[in-house]
């Protein structure tokens, strides 16, 4: 039986986690990026394709007359044209459920660096050599116990930071597009949810619906002290609405993982050095190093099972 070929087109996306069980399942080749210019070569002889980023739409799928498979690594499926690699006879799978507890932590942990300041204060030391006094009192600090969060999105993720901010204390609450109630997490309807959460996180998916979900009218009913987090897709939130609700004091703070474009443009609104209590991470909140063991081992079994003729989580 003839070796598969396979292509894994953004190797770099998963840092340094060993491709060896990948390697084992067919002629691996790892590519650290690849260009659109570098695309088609390198899909024409591969029989399986694996991306995490890289964008494989129907003119590729076009080329390449020997691809079966395509394994995204990553749950979101908006890099490959579903139904044109359905048409090509092309079964596309992805991986879902691998990140949930890394994104949990740095929900969470976004969140603890807006209500204590302690990103600002760790990037000032040479300050508190110069305090008068033992402590430094310059940038407001609360508690997370009894305060109100509300989540958009109670799917695997929304459901576990729910959770980890019960176990802060928090009182959660979520948002309710249909008005109903179910499970013991309280739904509220649009301008209660807005009005009634210390903070509101992000992780619904990007749909036309939830797209600039957060703008200036929703930005608008938040509480001037409330936190807005975003771990999901940076689509969810109107970028410049944002810069200006940071600037006039609409809102407290923001902490994102996600924006727009990424890597984004060094003019990017948001990059704007004069944002007040602002932070960004680079696209991070998935990436614990046991999260992208469980993606690898995740896109091994697909491609196994893809092979033993029972196909796994098919998104196409």
């Amino acid at each position: 039986m003839a070796m598969h070929r396979i292509s894994f087109l953004d190797a770099s996306t998963v840092g340094d986690i060993d491709l060896g069980h990948l390697a084992a399942l067919g002629k691996l080749e790892a590519y650290p990026v690849t260009a659109p210019d570098e695309l088609i070569e390198r899909l024409q002889h591969a029989s399986i394709a694996i991306t995490n980023k890289v964008v494989i739409d129907e003119a590729a799928l076009q080329q390449a007359p020997h691809l079966k498979l395509i394994c995204i690594a990553a749950t979101g499926t908006n890099c490959v044209d579903l139904d044109a690699a359905k048409a090509a006879g092309v079964t596309v799978c992805n991986v879902a459920g691998y990140s949930t507890a890394s994104v949990t932590q740095h929900t969470l942990g976004l969140l603890i660096n807006l209500a204590t300041g302690m990103n600002r204060y760790a990037g000032e030391l040479s300050q508190w050599a110069q305090s008068p006094i033992f402590t430094r009192l310059d940038y407001p600090m609360i508690d997370l116990a009894g305060k109100t969060l509300g989540i958009v999105g109670l799917g695997t993720i929304g459901k576990s930071v729910a959770r980890a901010a019960q176990g802060f204390g928090m009182n959660v609450v979520a948002l309710s597009r249909d008005g109903a109630q179910q499970g013991e997490i309280e739904r509220l309807e649009r301008d209660a949810f807005f009005t009634k959460s210390d903070a509101i996180t992000l992780h619904c998916p990007l749909t036309p619906g939830t797209e600039k979900m957060m703008n200036r009218e929703t930005l608008g009913l938040m509480k001037p002290s409330a936190f807005l987090i975003n771990t999901g897709r940076g689509q969810l939130i109107d970028e410049d609405d944002l810069a200006v609700a940071l600037k006039s004091g609409a809102i407290a703070g923001a902490g994102l993982d996600v924006l727009t474009a990424e890597p984004p443009p060094v003019d990017h609104v948001l990059l704007d050095p004069s944002l007040p209590n602002l932070i960004i991470t680079p696209h991070t909140a998935w990436a614990s190093l046991e999260a992208r063991k469980r993606l690898l081992e995740g896109v091994a079994g697909n491609i196994s099972a893809f092979l033993a003729g029972v196909p796994e989580n098919v998104v196409n």
